[in-house]
Parts: C-alpha cells; sequence; structure tokens
C-alpha cells in the first residue's frame, strides 16, 4: 500500500533519511521509532506531500505521491489523516464544530456534517462532549477530538506524529487504544513515537530510524536503540 524506494531528504547539506526501503501493507499497524531527530516526523511529511524527497520514490496505492500535481493534492490528502502531538484545534470552537469546521473545508453539506459528526465523536467516545471547548477539555479528550477530525474522509491511512507526547501515562494508552481500535476497523496506523514503553507493549511492527536510517524493522518488534 506504501512503498518508499530509495528515499533520502538532505535539508542544506543535512541528510534527514537516508536511502529509505520501506513498505507498509494496508491494514498494518505500525510503530516508527527512534529519538528525536531519527528522522521521524521528516519520513510522514513526504507522506502527506508537504515535503518531496531529494532522491527515490514514494507511492501510496501504486500513485507516485511526488509526481501528483498541486491542484490534485487534496484529493490525494483525503487517503490520509494526520494526528499531531499538539492537538491543533480551534479554541473558539466546541468539539462538535472542531470537527464539522473541518468537513466544511472539504465541501461536505449540512446534512453530511449533522449526520457524520456525532457519529465520529461517538466512535472516539466523545459523544457527551460534543458541545465542550478545547479549555473544556482534558489532553487526552483533545487529542480524541483530533482523532475525530482526522477520520473525517474515511481514510485508509491515520498519521500519527508523536500523538501521546503531551499526555499522562493514562491518557497515552488511552489514545493507543482508540489507535488500535480504528485499525481493527480496518484503518493502517503509522504511529511515530519515541516512548518506549508504548512500543515494547503494542506487540506489532517497529521501523526503528537513528540518524535517517532504518536500523531496525520487526514484526514483533521493541524499542531497542
Amino acid at each position: 500500500m506504501i512503498v518508499f524506494q530509495k528515499i533520502s531528504k538532505i535539508y542544506d547539506g543535512c541528510t534527514a533519511l537516508n536511502n529509505i526501503d520501506l513498505t507498509i501493507k494496508a491494514k498494518e499497524f505500525v510503530s516508527l521509532a527512534g529519538p528525536s531527530g531519527a528522522g521521524k516526523s521528516t519520513l510522514l511529511k513526504l507522506l502527506i506531500g508537504e515535503e518531496k524527497p531529494s532522491k527515490g520514490k514514494l507511492f501510496l496505492d501504486k500513485q507516485n505521491i511526488h509526481l501528483v500535481k498541486e491542484k490534485d493534492m487534496p484529493k490525494l490528502r483525503r487517503k490520509i489523516g494526520m494526528v499531531f502531538q499538539d492537538f491543533r484545534l480551534l479554541s473558539d470552537r466546541t468539539a462538535y464544530e472542531n470537527v464539522a469546521f473541518a468537513m466544511e473545508v472539504a465541501g461536505a453539506t449540512d446534512k453530511e456534517i449533522k449526520q457524520d459528526v456525532p457519529q465520529l465523536l461517538e466512535l472516539v467516545g466523545l459523544v457527551d462532549k460534543l458541545n465542550q471547548f478545547p479549555h473544556q477539555l482534558s489532553g487526552g479528550e483533545k487529542q480524541r477530538v483530533a482523532i475525530a477530525r482526522a477520520l473525517i474522509h474515511r481514510p485508509s491511512v491515520i498519521l500519527a506524529d508523536e500523538p501521546t507526547g503531551n499526555l499522562d501515562l493514562l491518557n497515552s494508552w488511552d489514545i493507543v487504544r482508540l489507535l488500535q481500535k480504528i485499525n481493527e476497523l480496518g484503518t493502517t496506523i503509522i504511529l511515530a513515537t519515541h516512548d518506549r514503553e508504548i512500543i515494547n507493549n503494542l506487540g506489532r511492527r517497529v521501523i526503528t530510524l537513528d540518524k535517517g536510517r532504518v536500523i531496525r524493522d520487526e514484526a514483533n518488534g521493541r524499542y531497542i536503540l
């Protein structure tokens, strides 16, 4: 489903990714492990077309992402949902309105919004908080809203970039279990994290990066550096 072929990314002479070869199958749950600066976020930016590789090719569903014309990128990005460490919610809008606004921007009708937003918030366990603003929500609840927003296009892939980085241990595991639930419903999950405990307890595939290189790729992996 996702194929990296000899991918390198160089910023001003500094190598962020070095000759990456990877294949991620549909419906996999993959953790990207490694310390800060290992290249995890760069790899995700390439996937959403925010950055282009210096060398190599990157395919999503057999489509070379970086040959897609700019006018066609929004259509491609609908296949990918993105979840960030800092939530990126609109502070003056409720949980419902944050998800609804993302749908409005994407061109959804009022009927679709009224139908889908409550369903998405129910999926992430927040149907009782839909009228609350971000400042009234815990960190874990904010991240659940962000995940609901990432699901608006029913993407085939969710990219989660350090989604537990601002959360305590209990909330972190709630978010990881939610991502597992979404994966069980058929969505590919790519979780970038340097949280050793989460990776070691997931029992899923772990791709370990260090200094821009893949140094380990194990089906039932652990965080080992």
